[in-house]
């Protein structure tokens, strides 16, 4: 007998036998009714469970991944209001279950069946993939995570402190709300879930409000490997600035007086907390999961002897809320329910084709109140003495940090994060005075940890924010890239486009610092960017462009929920001349704040009757350069900014290109590079000539040899007169 079936029968046996496990159920607040409640919840819960393991053989369902031992969770749907916001872990579906049952909502058996089935009747994913979520009951859909829900919990706890005083348009929480975030025993031992731990205790000793409810569903185990014994409450019951509760989460009584103790703390003092269940792990991991291949056949039947279902029907019976005989036709009852629902599933339709898959790739767009901005006596007094500098030219980081200047006064919902952009200004001045002007609570200064910032933006624009995190350098996003491919990116498209976490996320980024910081701090590979679904990417490289670019992206974000990068590239920050010292040939002048750059537009340079040059960022520059040695030498060259790295502008690209020879300039590496992706296109698009000049697959060295793998404006010359001959 598998022990899905041994389960299911010792469960029978051991209520119809009185044979409960050991101990006293010590009711507390919980009613007689609310018990019956909550524990129809765990039994649908576990119903479903069965049920999806059938539904996999008959070839109806893709999803096996099961909640058999944590339906102690529904304490937590009984504890928390619906207007909780709540990520779950993937072994929560008796909190979302009792959830629903708290708001009154019906129906959540077939929505959960329909998951089961991939079936585009699903209300939450439309059959993309099971997921618990519900916009209603304020559950973002979680994919199988492994702990990268944390971050964007601390964002949305900080949220709800944050719009207390400055409410977005679009804000969705309640102002007296706390954010909770459930995960499992082994993933509290990744990254994400120890700097997201780290982050709410740091934020809470500096005495700033962050409701927050961390809870641990303790099982022992992450698919095979043992967590030690004591080891989850040796690490946290005594983190600073964030309180411990613990419970036996197989006793639901137990579960619920500990759940309330917890969340009430947690709205009470405006201060994060950390809720440790234990838990079982029934069945193992997920259906193919022999789990007596890596576990012994004691410790198997230990775990299944504390049966959850067990422990709530000996509670159940103590308080004579149901009989024994009432338990068992509850259990029956509803399994005979979910086995007959689960037959309508066979019969709904399934996304076939991939426009049907990537119809919610992208998130709709919303209906956003006109704003006609702030006066001009407003504007001078925030701008102080820049407005004696305004009308002249200005490098690029100058023009940046007055184009983040105009959309904070204008979109008062738009705030700042990360290392040092505060009061130091940044690590280029780029954010300079925007923390004195505008304050802490919208210029933030996060701690040293990627994740978290990219986390609290995540979380932040859950509650109607427009964050702008920044990352100070290139190469310090792959520490936390996970937050935007597996969290930011795939939240419309696991939701049908029913949740969003628009952002414009600033990268000071790409090489040509001469004699300073290597491959960490002139990082010059975009390709971990390009290939995420939805991204927008753009680059500017001359100052009024990246003023106007960033309005667009900030309006992207904004009316269109886009997730948005913006590359800086740094060594064009501070640059003044182009082809001479002296000459101001690279400052410009600073755009009026109504100006914008169009998404899927280039920027042209030059007729070019010979050759076009394409080019995006330093590449740009260099080019500007080249363009002027090759008509020097009687060779007219169109310079061609490509502005918008994804998605490519490629209608716009190819009526500037015409029937002209095509130079590709890229300085990402040669593996990965935009240079890729722009041959493919121009291969398909039938341009008769091109080439490429790129960076060498080679990491940037520090000192004289910074440019020695990168594309030169000698080289660019090079290049196109071999092309051309």
């Amino acid at each position: 007998m598998d022990r899905v079936s041994i389960v299911h029968e010792n469960f029978l046996r051991r209520v119809a036998a009185g044979d409960f496990p050991a101990g006293k159920t010590d009711a507390g607040g919980l009613e007689a009714g609310a018990a019956l409640e909550l524990f129809r919840a765990q039994v649908l819960s576990r119903a479903l469970d069965l049920q999806s393991r059938v539904m996999q053989k008959a070839g109806q369902g893709f999803y096996t991944i099961g909640s058999s031992g944590h339906e102690g969770m529904a304490a937590l749907g009984h504890a928390l209001r619906v207007d909780d916001i709540a990520f779950l872990h993937y072994r929560d579906a008796a909190f979302q279950i009792a959830r629903a049952a708290k708001a009154g909502q019906a129906g959540m058996m077939r929505d959960m069946l329909l998951s089961f089935a991939c079936s585009v009747e699903d209300p939450i994913s439309g059959g993309r993939h099971k997921v618990l979520g519900s916009r209603p009951l304020m559950i973002p859909p979680q994919t199988s995570t492994i702990a990268s829900h944390l971050p964007k919990a601390l964002g949305a706890a900080h949220s709800i402190t944050l719009a207390r005083r400055n409410r977005p348009e679009h804000a969705i929480l309640a102002q007296d709300g706390i954010a909770m975030c459930s995960f499992g025993d082994a993933s509290l031992n990744h990254s994400t879930a120890q700097g997201a731990i780290n982050a709410a205790g740091w934020t809470a000793v500096q005495g700033i409000p962050l409701p927050l409810l961390f809870v641990c569903e303790d099982n022992g185990i992450g698919i095979s490997t043992k967590t030690p014994t004591g080891w989850v409450k040796a690490t946290m019951s005594a983190r600073p600035g964030i309180r411990y509760f613990e419970a036996d989460g197989l006793d639901m009584f137990a579960a619920v007086k500990a759940a309330e103790e917890a969340a009430e703390w947690v709205r009470r003092h405006r201060k994060p907390a950390f809720l440790h269940l234990r838990t079982v792990r029934l069945y193992g991991h997920a259906g193919p999961d022999v789990v007596t291949s890596y576990l012994s056949r004691a410790e198997v039947e230990a775990d299944e002897a504390h049966d959850p279902l067990l422990y709530s029907a000996r509670g159940l019976v103590a308080l004579g809320a149901a009989d024994a005989e009432q338990v068992l036709e509850i259990y029956q009852q509803t399994l005979a329910d979910v086995a007959q629902a689960a037959k309508e599933m066979a019969e709904t339709p399934r996304l076939k084709s991939a426009t049907e898959v990537m119809a919610s790739l992208i998130p709709p767009k919303r209906q956003i109140a006109p704003s006609n901005g702030p006066g001009a006596e407003r504007r001078a007094e925030v701008f102080g003495s820049d407005m004696a500098q305004i009308d002249q030219p200005q490098p690029m980081s100058r023009l940046i940090n007055w184009a983040l200047h105009d959309l904070m006064l204008e979109h008062p919902e738009t705030l700042l994060m990360g290392e040092d952009v505060g009061r130091k200004g940044g690590n280029y001045g780029v954010t300079q005075k925007l923390h004195a002007r505008f304050g802490p609570a919208r210029v933030i200064d996060t701690l040293l940890d990627e994740q978290s910032i990219l986390g609290l933006a995540i979380g932040l624009a859950h509650n109607g924010f427009i964050p702008m995190p920044e990352i100070q350098f290139l190469a310090y996003l792959h520490n936390a890239e996970d937050q935007l491919r597996g969290e930011a990116a795939t939240l419309p498209f696991f939701s049908n486009g029913q949740w969003s976490n628009p952002m414009v996320l600033r990268i000071s980024a790409l090489g040509y610092q001469k004699g300073f910081g290597g491959h960490f701090h002139n990082d010059n590979s975009l390709a971990v960017l390009r290939d995420i679904p939805g991204l927008i990417i753009a680059c500017p490289s001359t100052g009024d462009e990246a003023a106007c670019m960033l309005r667009e992206c900030h309006r992207l974000a904004r009316e269109e929920q886009r997730v948005v990068i913006f590359v800086e590239p740094i060594a064009l920050y501070p640059m003044r001349d182009l082809l001479e010292p002296g000459d101001g040939g690279w400052m410009r002048d600073y755009p009026a704040p109504d100006l914008r750059i169009d998404l899927d537009s280039v920027g042209v340079h030059g007729d070019g009757a010979d050759l076009a040059i394409v080019t995006y960022g330093n590449g740009h520059y260099l080019s500007r350069q080249a363009q002027h040695d090759l008509a020097e030498q009687g060779v007219d060259a169109r310079v061609i900014d490509l502005r918008w790295l994804a998605p490519l502008p490629e209608a716009a690209l190819l009526e500037a290109i015409g029937d002209r020879p095509v130079l590709i300039v890229d300085e990402c590496r040669r593996t990965g590079g935009q240079a890729e992706a722009l041959m493919a296109m121009m291969a398909e698009a039938d341009v008769t000539k091109f080439a490429r000049l790129t960076a060498e697959d080679s990491f940037v060295a520090t000192g004289p040899a910074y440019g020695a793998t990168l594309p030169s404006r000698e080289g660019i010359v090079a290049a196109a007169r071999s092309l051309l001959a």
